[in-house]
């Protein structure tokens, strides 16, 4: 029984909580530390090749997505590749007066040198600001098409928000192949090291937040 005249006995249960406070928070810093460590290779997901009405080079890392979306097309995964046509910085370049081409341009010239007959680059109306403007512009383009597989192109980091955005916005609506270009240098294993690859993770992981939100912000690429 505790009284004053036994402190020991008093100090027990303080001792069974203060023990009880430490094993939840080192097993919270455990969870936390496999978290950080390994939230790069969460994000990269990839699906099997398979055959496809049209790849997609998504906007962004030029020109790594296109040169990836040119291999694919040699081996014959699609007859097609689809670029989509960014909003910026075109406008803002063209209210300063400045002649931009566009991204889309750059990409194209990329594929034909990459042995993709021009007659196979299509460029995707409307224009987009983002990566959820991207997929629902290609599922529209998709419209009655009896082949409804596309393969989308991305960066290894971007798979995986690409694929949630996909099955969120255009559920039903077709079969979407995410593959990553090979050429990234992204290490999801070890993305802190460098402040490129942990920007792509804190970019990665606020999309997906936003995305499992309900994409309350905009005009985020």
């Amino acid at each position: 029984m505790a009284t004053p005249d036994n402190p020991a006995t008093v100090s027990r249960p303080r001792f069974r909580n203060w023990r009880a406070f430490s094993v939840v928070a080192l097993g919270g810093l455990l969870i936390a530390l496999v978290m950080f460590f390994g939230v790069g290779q969460w994000l990269v997901v990839e699906d099997p090749l398979v055959k496809a009405r049209a790849i997609i080079v998504l906007s962004g890392a030029m020109p790594l997505r296109a040169v990836e979306a040119a291999k694919l097309y040699r081996q014959g995964y699609a007859p097609e590749i689809w670029l989509t046509h960014s909003t910026e910085p075109g406008e803002t370049l063209e209210g300063m007066g400045i002649p931009f081409s566009g991204e889309d341009h750059y990409n194209r010239l990329i594929l034909i040198h990459e042995g993709v007959p021009a007659e196979a680059i299509h460029v995707l109306e409307p224009r987009i600001v983002n990566t959820a403007d991207e997929i629902k512009v290609v599922a529209a383009a998709l419209g009655r098409e009896s082949n409804r597989t596309v393969i989308f192109v991305t960066t290894k980091a971007h798979t995986r928000r690409v694929r949630l955005l996909w099955r969120t916005l255009v559920p039903g609506q077709g079969r979407a192949i995410v593959r990553a270009a090979s050429g990234d240098s992204f290490d999801p294993r070890h993305w802190w090291r460098t402040t490129s690859d942990a920007l792509d993770v804190v970019r990665e992981v606020l999309g997906l937040l936003n995305a499992w939100a309900g994409l309350p912000l905009h005009r985020a690429q």
